[in-house]
């Protein structure tokens, strides 16, 4: 493009909202060398060190979610949004973007109000089967809005609607590596099968609790070895309770871990809460998986993400509720079952959708060619 592109991208709070938004990003720069990209990301969310660490400029609004529970609480809300609108409008009238892009999240919603209000066009990306609040305020405004299941004219309006699938990490494509090196990078074993149990980044207490519950049935299965990612903020509890009971040489606990791609390429089957760039990467990869959807997020969307793959037989989905009982003893007893492993790793396939942030950087740069807005 010749007179400069100019793209903000807005919003994050999770992992789910900001490795698809720097995906799509990314995609845009390999497309246009030139473009300016500016991220627009809610002050004290992860975003605002994840995207800098990807190498691009974000500003941050002080925006915050509706508390239900303390309705008084939501005067300081709506001080926050009236005032992150404010800037908003100042960010546009600086940067003068061609085009805003929306993953979802606290930041996003005033940014592309006002982008809009101002005839910047706009995209939004939702990544889950059932579409967030902020997307479905925003998607009137929107000229397409990208999704990553079918059937979400639902919600949007089916002809702004386009299927692409959600972007993944790139670097969980990458490998540099043997599977040899990927077991000795986590101290495992090749000739066993491995469990890998995924909390995030954070952790899951109902997980943790789960392994905690089962570990004399853990500690017989002598064939099968579990790495389980216990999340930061439960590493050091754990440790100790592992400590005051009889070893379990077949259970590695690890706080946090760095090399996706390498433990990936190694699990049989993994453990996972539902969010939909998760989801999107197992079906990229191919993965066995079993689902425990969080219940602390908003409509619930990992159960209808959860429930959409279990449906079609691409997973294994136990609530959050059922966990402690029966997560473990299911997943020892599926890691013995290579038919069904098979089965589940074919159907997950067909979810996935390749080259999606390519997609959305196209339709992204289509927008800005045939659009009219004057900046």
């Amino acid at each position: 493009m010749s007179n400069g592109l100019k793209v903000i991208v807005s919003g994050g709070g999770t992992g789910g909202h900001i490795f698809p938004a720097i995906s799509i990003a990314d995609a845009i720069r390999s497309l246009e060398p030139q473009a300016e990209i500016l991220f627009v990301g809610a002050l004290g969310r992860m975003e605002m060190t994840r995207v800098p660490q990807a190498g691009y400029k974000i500003i941050g609004l002080p925006v915050m979610g509706f508390d239900r529970k303390h309705i008084l609480k939501n005067i300081k809300v709506m001080y926050c949004l009236m005032k992150s609108r404010r800037i908003a409008r100042r960010i546009l009238k600086e940067f003068r973007p061609d085009i805003a892009i929306g993953v979802g999240g606290y930041a996003s919603g005033p940014m592309l109000k006002e982008a809009a209000r101002k005839n910047v066009p706009i995209l939004i990306q939702e990544q889950n089967s059932y579409a967030g609040v902020t997307n479905k305020l925003l998607a009137k405004d929107a000229k397409v809005i990208c999704v990553a299941y079918q059937n979400m004219e639902r919600f949007f309006p089916k002809d702004k609607i386009l299927l692409t699938g959600n972007p993944i990490r790139h670097n969980l494509l990458v490998n540099d590596f043997t599977k040899e090196m990927a077991y000795s990078a986590f101290g495992l074993d090749p000739d066993k099968s491995t469990i890998a149990i995924l909390g995030g980044s954070l952790g899951a207490r109902t997980i943790n609790e789960s392994v905690m519950h089962n570990l004399e049935l853990i500690r017989k299965s002598a064939n099968v070895q579990v790495l389980w990612q216990t999340g930061k903020i439960y590493f050091e509890e754990m440790k100790q309770r592992l400590a005051q009971t009889e070893p379990v040489c077949n259970l590695f606990p690890i706080d946090f871990i760095s090399g996706m791609n390498m433990l990936y390429s190694i699990s049989d089957l993994v453990i996972s809460r539902a969010g939909a760039g998760s989801i999107s990467e197992f079906a990229m990869l191919g993965k066995a998986v079993i689902l425990v959807p969080s219940p602390n997020v908003a409509e619930d969307h990992q159960t209808k993400n959860a429930l959409s793959l279990s449906k079609m037989n691409a997973a294994v989905y136990i609530p959050d509720s059922d966990a402690k009982e029966t997560l473990i003893p299911s997943a020892f007893e599926l890691a013995h079952d290579n038919e069904r492993l098979e089965q589940l790793r074919s159907n997950i396939k067909n979810f996935a959708m390749p080259d999606s942030a390519r997609i959305i950087a196209e339709k992204a740069l289509q927008i800005v060619e045939t659009n009219d807005y004057d900046r």
